[in-house]
C-alpha cells in the first residue's frame, strides 16, 4: 500500500483539483492575528447586543471572558434558534459501510496502522441495513466510510448513495475529499449533502497528527465543501474535532470558514457539528483534554449566534444527559439509532462485524431520542426539504 509521508501538507499532490479561492488564506490569517485574551466584558456584552456579528463579535463570544456571559449567550442562542427554527429538531443516523482507510491519523480508530477489524458491505448488506433504518421512521441517512480510494472508489460509494436514496428523502456523504467532477457523480447518484471535518485549522498541528495518506494534504481538505458546491451539491457541513489543538482557535476557524462560504454561495445549506475527540479502539486515553462541557456550550451558543440560519449538530459522541439539556439552547440536529461499527444495522452476523471508529456516549434509538426531544418541549423532524437532483 503506498503512503505519503514526509511531505509538505501544504502541497497538493498529483490528481487534487486546485480551486480559485482565498478563503484559506482569510481563515488561516484570522487565525494567526487573533488575541482571545484581548478581549474584556464591553467586548462580549457588545457583541451580545447585536443581531448580525462580526468576526471580532465571535472571537469575543470565544474568548476566555465569555464564560462569564454564558447564561446570557445560552438564552440568546436558545431565542435565536426559535427564531429561525422554531421547536423543531431534526433527526439522522449515519451508516457507515466500510472501515477501511489508507491514512495514518493518530486519533483515530480507523487509522491505517490500528490493529482493528476490518470489514466492509457489500451491496445485499447494504440494502438490509437501509431497509432496518428505514423501518425506524427517519427519513435522513449519512453515509461514511474510511478514507480508502482502492477499498472504497468512488463507483462503490455512488451506488451505496443510489440505494439509500430509494429508502430516504435526505442522503449525506462523510468520505475522503473529492474533485468536483467527482462530487457531480455523487450527486447524480441521490447525494445533496456534504460533511468533511478539518479536524483543527492549525496548519502544523495539523501535519504532526496526519502523518500519511492522501488526508494529510491540508488544502485539499479544506476546500472540499467548496468543490461540492461546485458540483451541485444543496449544502456542506464543517467541523473541528475539538480537543485536537486550541478549541477556542478552531471554533472561530470553523465558524468563519462556514460563513465565508455561505457568503460565496449564498444559496447553499450551511451546518456546523461540534465534536469533541473520544477514545479509540486501542487508545482509551484519547480524550478531549480542556474542551469541557461548559466550553462545548460556549462554543454552540457562540456559533448560533454568529451563524443564525445554519444547522447545528450535536452527535452520539455528549452524553445523554448533555445532549438533553443542550437540544434546547441553540442545537438543531442530532443523531439517533447510532453505530460506529460496520455491519451494525444488521448487514452482518457478529463473526464479520467491523470494529467502530470511536466510542458513542449516547446508545438510545430513533424513539428514545423522539421522547427526549417531545420532553424539552420540542419537535422531532424527520425531513423538510425535497432533493434537488436526479437520481439515477
Amino acid at each position: 500500500m503506498k503512503f505519503i509521508q514526509k511531505t509538505d501538507p501544504m502541497e497538493y499532490l498529483e490528481g487534487q483539483e486546485q480551486i480559485n479561492s482565498n478563503i484559506m488564506q482569510r481563515v488561516l490569517g484570522a487565525a494567526n492575528s487573533v488575541e482571545f485574551d484581548k478581549f474584556n466584558a464591553t467586548d462580549v456584552e457588545h457583541a451580545l447586543s447585536k443581531d448580525n456579528l462580526n468576526l471580532n463579535d465571535l472571537q469575543a463570544l470565544l474568548s476566555p471572558v465569555a464564560a462569564n456571559y454564558l447564561e446570557e449567550m445560552v438564552a440568546k442562542a436558545k431565542a435565536t434558534k426559535e427564531r429561525y427554527f422554531g421547536k423543531n429538531i431534526y433527526l439522522f443516523t449515519p451508516q457507515y459501510i466500510a472501515n477501511h482507510c489508507d491514512n495514518n491519523c493518530v486519533y483515530c480508530g480507523f487509522n491505517v496502522n490500528n490493529d482493528i477489524k476490518r470489514a466492509q458491505l457489500d451491496e445485499d448488506d447494504i440494502i438490509k441495513e437501509l431497509e432496518n433504518i428505514a423501518k425506524t421512521g427517519l427519513k435522513e441517512i449519512l453515509i461514511l466510510t474510511g478514507e480508502s480510494q482502492t477499498k472504497t472508489p468512488l463507483s462503490y460509494i455512488a451506488k451505496a448513495c443510489e440505494l439509500a436514496k430509494r429508502y430516504f428523502d435526505i442522503v449525506g456523504v462523510e468520505i475522503y475529499p473529492l474533485n468536483s467532477d467527482e462530487y457531480a457523480i455523487l450527486h447524480a447518484s441521490g447525494v445533496d449533502f456534504v460533511t468533511v471535518f478539518q479536524e483543527t485549522y492549525n496548519p502544523i498541528k495539523y501535519g504532526k497528527i496526519h502523518l500519511g495518506g492522501n488526508k494529510r494534504v491540508f488544502p485539499y481538505r479544506f476546500n472540499a465543501q467548496e468543490r461540492a458546491l461546485m458540483g451541485g451539491m444543496r449544502g456542506v457541513a464543517f467541523g473541528a474535532l475539538l480537543g485536537i489543538d486550541d478549541w477556542r482557535r478552531d471554533a472561530m476557524c470553523t465558524a468563519l470558514h462556514a460563513s465565508l462560504i455561505q457568503a460565496k454561495y449564498p444559496h447553499a445549506e450551511i451546518s456546523i457539528s461540534v465534536p469533541r475527540l473520544r477514545p479509540i479502539i486501542n487508545n482509551n486515553r484519547i480524550n478531549p483534554r480542556d474542551v469541557t462541557e461548559r466550553a462545548l456550550l460556549q462554543v454552540i451558543a457562540a456559533y448560533r449566534l454568529f451563524l443564525p440560519y445554519a444547522n447545528i449538530t450535536l452527535s452520539s459522541r455528549e452524553s445523554e444527559y448533555f445532549r438533553d439539556n443542550v437540544i434546547a439552547l441553540g442545537v438543531t440536529k442530532v443523531s439517533a439509532g447510532v453505530s460506529v461499527g460496520i455491519g451494525e444495522h444488521g448487514g452482518k452476523d457478529d463473526e464479520n462485524k467491523g470494529d467502530g471508529q470511536f466510542e458513542i456516549s449516547d446508545s438510545r434509538d430513533v424513539e428514545q431520542m423522539k421522547s427526549a426531544i417531545k420532553n424539552a418541549g420540542l419537535t422531532p423532524v424527520m425531513s423538510d426539504y425535497i432533493y434537488t437532483g436526479v437520481a439515477r
